[in-house]
Parts: structure tokens; C-alpha cells; sequence
């Protein structure tokens, strides 16, 4: 007949022994690591790869301008462009003539610097795709951009 013994199995042993390591690292980590964390910092240690500006492109309706805009009757897409904006406002347009020099159809680009957030400002060129004669006093209406 085998009597049990009072020293406890070989796995929980082997247990008992690294959570003792375990503790003791554990309780060293803050004396030997807490300074090395101080002095360390995220640009000293990181590199930034393929931070660049973004090229952005959109195409727009810039009106009020007196006119010196397009000609409807020449340009399509103006005219196309001025009835779309019209009917997303409740303007019904089929079949009406328009004929109107007070608006042109505009490509707007602009460069997005690196790190640029919410509510920066960024310079934008406005350019005529039509027949408009001058730009000049108009006011661009609202242009989604989107990256090129």
C-alpha cells in the first residue's frame, strides 16, 4: 500500500517555480525599465515612411460673373452642370431655354500638405474649362475634391 506523500506533484512544482520568476521580474521591471520609458520617445525610435502632399481634383460651377462666362450654347457640359444643380434644388428645367453668361464650369486643384487636419486651410486654382472670358468677381459654389 503507497501512502501519499506531502510534496505536491511534479507540474505544479514546475508551476510554483515560474510565477515565483515571474513576480520577482515583474517587481524589477519598474526600477530598470521606468527610466528607459522616460527617456524615450516615439520620433526618436519611429520613422515616418511615405509622408507626401495629395493631389486633389474637382470640377465646379462658378457664377456671378456679369458676363464674362461661358456660352451655353457652346459649352454642353455647363449647361448640363447648371441644370443638375438647379433640379437638386426643385427647379424644374426641362425644357426651358437657358441662355445665361453668368456662370462657367471650372476644374479646381489644390495640394494637401502632410498632417493637414479638420478645418486647415488650403490655397486652391480655379480654371475655366469653357469659353469664359474672366473669373474674375465670381463666387465658387460648393466643389467636392477628391484625391487624384
Amino acid at each position: 500500500m503507497r501512502i501519499a506523500s506531502a510534496r505536491p506533484h511534479r507540474p505544479v512544482r514546475l508551476l510554483r517555480r515560474v510565477a515565483t520568476v515571474l513576480a520577482m521580474v515583474a517587481a524589477l521591471l519598474p526600477a530598470f525599465g521606468g527610466q528607459a520609458l522616460a527617456l524615450s520617445r516615439v520620433k526618436d525610435l519611429a520613422s515616418i515612411e511615405g509622408v507626401r502632399q495629395n493631389q486633389l481634383v474637382g470640377y465646379g460651377i462658378v457664377v456671378g460673373l456679369n458676363g464674362t462666362g461661358d456660352t451655353l450654347n457652346n459649352i454642353p457640359f455647363t449647361k448640363q452642370s447648371l441644370q443638375a444643380m438647379l433640379e437638386r434644388l426643385g427647379v424644374n428645367t426641362r425644357g426651358a431655354t437657358m441662355r445665361t453668361q453668368n456662370l462657367a464650369a471650372v476644374m479646381v486643384t489644390a495640394s494637401l500638405p502632410p498632417f493637414a487636419t479638420q478645418g486647415n486651410r488650403i490655397d486652391i486654382t480655379v480654371s475655366s474649362l469653357g469659353d469664359a472670358k474672366s473669373l474674375q468677381g465670381g463666387t465658387l459654389l460648393v466643389t467636392p475634391l477628391l484625391g487624384a
